[in-house]
């Protein structure tokens, strides 16, 4: 069995640049073998597997196979304590274009991608249809997200796309939008009314949403909190609205 000792080794720094984005154009990298059986679940290509030796026998049957040190695995992640495997998983295109109405979580310019990854990972435990995320919102396949969303992006369609044209689809499918605002015409996420299909929207950690997206919306709702906080993790209170609305 040859195993790959040197960090300088080809295929480990072509491997080693999909831990940044701008070289994420076809494929991105998980780790752990939680996520690597998630993947296996949902019928993900695995373009390589990278494993340590004494795990090796667990892939057993698997192609693109390449065992490595730890000192190599380490440089293939932003984790301080690897699991043992690390895989290169190609990106499969989307077309959100496709879908009719159903339950959407939207992510408007929400920039830290642990958020991100909770966010997504409550919606699939709800049950949500699909997630759209803004131009500028954090990178769905950054090592923090992966982690968060704990391989629920294996379970749901998730689309980034231009608000501007979500907005009009929901527009001509008739999909209600619900915004989150703590504006004086937003009300009380309790009094909202019960619908089949709709598009919750969580904006940005500071500046909330935008104002094109206030002014679109058909419906503005805040929690009321009787405290003294002045406001919620956007994770925290997305997690209370999506169940609240399922």
């Amino acid at each position: 069995m040859t195993i790959i000792t040197s960090k300088s080794n080809n295929l480990i720094k072509k491997t080693k640049k999909l831990l940044q984005k701008k070289y994420r154009k076809t494929s991105y990298l998980i780790e752990g073998w939680h996520l690597f059986e998630e993947a296996q679940k949902s019928g993900a290509t695995f373009l390589n597997i990278f494993v340590v030796e004494d795990m090796a026998e667990r892939l057993v049957g698997f192609e693109r196979v390449t065992v490595v040190s730890p000192e190599v695995l380490k440089e293939l992640t932003d984790s301080p304590a690897p699991q043992g495997i690390i895989v290169e998983v190609a990106l499969e295109k989307t077309d959100w274009t496709q879908l009719s109405t159903g339950r959407f979580l939207v992510l408007e310019d929400v920039q830290d991608p642990g958020n991100v990854g909770t966010m997504v990972r409550t919606a699939d435990a709800a049950g949500f249809d699909a997630v759209f995320l803004s131009n500028k919102s954090a990178d769905l396949y950054n090592q923090k997200t992966l982690r968060s969303m704990q391989g629920s992006h294996f379970h749901l369609p998730i689309f980034r796309v231009e608000m501007d044209s979500f907005l009009d689809f929901c527009r001509d499918q008739r999909q209600p939008v619900i915004a989150t605002t703590l504006s004086d015409q937003s009300v009380d996420y309790k009094t909202l009314p019960r619908l089949d299909s709709f598009a919750l929207v969580m904006g940005n950690e500071g500046q909330g949403i935008s104002e094109k997206m206030e002014k679109r919306a058909d419906y503005l709702a805040h929690i009321t909190m009787p405290g003294q906080a002045e406001s919620l993790n956007v994770a925290v209170a997305a997690g209370i609205l999506i169940f609240s609305l399922i």
